[in-house]
């Protein structure tokens, strides 16, 4: 059998645990399968997004993963998309087939199946999304989609939220989509179910927490979609004040397991998975935990 092999591309995915989730399971198919970190930020990776599409198909890859900042820049690099990739406006996994890019989005399937498994019954009348990028598009739209009443996505990128906003309202009521700046979250999340973060705030590139800890309510739920550290500043606060909170190790899972179908052509066991990244994050948790 011919070796398989994909990758990643980012900024600062230099920890990223990819290519050992990817490849294990490889290896559970029989597959000779190999994952490549493209990291922007490792000094003499070209930063330019075409010129790494171009090398990696040159090279015979199968395709590649996306992630930060270039979901929403790959878009107008590619000859196709899948359809909820158009819908989103945003790719994660894009496959070299028959001289063509295609792009697809595994992040907003990934969202609902971790929301889904993590917080079962949680009350989604009006819910608050920090982050408009392109891991907040998926988000957005899988909440949407899922039958969420309201949601508010708060972004200090002006055309960023807009243009989610605009995209969006193309497939959704538009009175159930709001946007609004960091300074009116005070007053959007009071009366808010729960809180999504999609915002890179609590990686460790961008350390911290993304709002005032004193607006973490009662009766608040938090979903934060960053894996890594595996409690974030914000799960620690919301935990602290007894809130239900969800951290996104089950989102990097599901994603990951339908871009490997996609890649491969293989079904991943998603259970297997899920157990193979809590033990990798429970081994590594004194260095992986902020």
């Amino acid at each position: 059998m011919p070796p398989c092999r994909y990758g990643l591309i980012g900024s600062g995915i230099g920890a990223s645990l990819s290519p050992v989730l990817h490849e294990t399971e490889g290896r559970q198919h029989g597959l000779d399968l190999s994952y490549r970190l493209i990291d922007v930020d490792v000094p003499g990776t070209p930063a330019d997004l075409g010129r790494l599409l171009d090398d990696a198909e040159a090279d015979g890859l199968a395709g590649l993963n996306i992630t930060h900042p270039f979901k929403q820049r790959v878009v107008d690099l590619l000859d196709g998309l899948s359809p909820q990739a158009r819908d989103i406006g945003a790719v994660n996994t894009v496959v070299f087939r028959d001289g063509q890019r295609l792009g697809f989005n595994t992040d907003a399937y990934g969202f609902a199946e971790s929301f889904r498994r993590g917080l079962p019954g949680a009350a989604v009348d009006r819910i608050v999304q920090l982050g408009a990028g392109g891991a907040g598009a998926a988000c957005a739209y899988a909440q949407l989609h899922a039958g969420i009443g309201h949601l508010t996505v708060v972004d200090p990128d002006a055309d960023r939220r807009g243009l989610l906003a605009e995209a969006l309202s193309v497939r959704f009521e538009t009175d159930r989509i709001a946007v609004a700046t960091p300074e009116e979250l005070p007053e959007v999340i009071g009366s808010a179910d729960g809180l999504v973060n999609a915002s890179p705030v609590g990686m460790r590139a961008h350390p911290g927490l993304p709002l005032p800890v004193e607006l973490l309510h009662p009766g608040l739920w938090v979903v934060d979609v960053i894996y890594m550290p595996v409690e974030t500043p914000l799960l620690r606060a919301a935990r602290t004040r007894g809130l239900r909170a969800v951290g996104g190790a089950a989102m990097c899972v599901f994603q990951a397991a339908a871009a490997f179908e996609l890649l491969t052509g293989r079904t991943p066991d998603t259970e297997r998975m899920l157990d193979h990244l809590d033990r990798l994050l429970t081994e590594g948790g004194r260095h992986l935990r902020a």
